[in-house]
Order: C-alpha cells, then sequence, then structure tokens
C-alpha cells in the first residue's frame, strides 16, 4: 500500500485550537497522540501511532511555531 505524504496546510486558527486543547487537558503522551489522531482523522488522514506519540511533544510545548506544528502534522499524517 502506497501512502500521499501531501498535507493540506491547516488553518492557523485550528492549530491553535489544537494546541490549546492538548495545553489544557493535561493529557500524557499517549492520550495527547490520540487527540491529534482525532484531528488528522477528521480531515482524512491516518497516522502512524509511534511516530505521532514520539512528536506529540513538539505541539505541545507554547514556544512552537504553528509552522511548526504543520512540520510536525506534515511528518506524521498520511492521506487514506
Amino acid at each position: 500500500m502506497t501512502y500521499n505524504k501531501m498535507v493540506e496546510k491547516f488553518p492557523v486558527v485550528e492549530l491553535a485550537n489544537l494546541r490549546n486543547e492538548l495545553l489544557q487537558s493535561g493529557l500524557d503522551s499517549w492520550q495527547a497522540a490520540e487527540v491529534v489522531s482525532y484531528f488528522l482523522a477528521g480531515r482524512g488522514y491516518g497516522t502512524n501511532s509511534e511516530d505521532l506519540r514520539s512528536s506529540v511533544h513538539h505541539l505541545e510545548d507554547t514556544s512552537c511555531t504553528y509552522e511548526r506544528m504543520q512540520e510536525v502534522l506534515e511528518r506524521v499524517a498520511f492521506v487514506m
């Protein structure tokens, strides 16, 4: 099976909402990865759970820019 790695550019407001949810919820990395997985699945993307769990800490960092969040999401998402 071949996956397309092209991922849309998410609106800043969606990235801000995702980061706020991650920061305010007090989730561990497994739970946070699940939230990000749902975020991507709702937009038609699949994820590799292992890659996502190892990358989710970048998304929870308050100093993480939206551009960096986009890069992380591009790295872990694939079109199904």
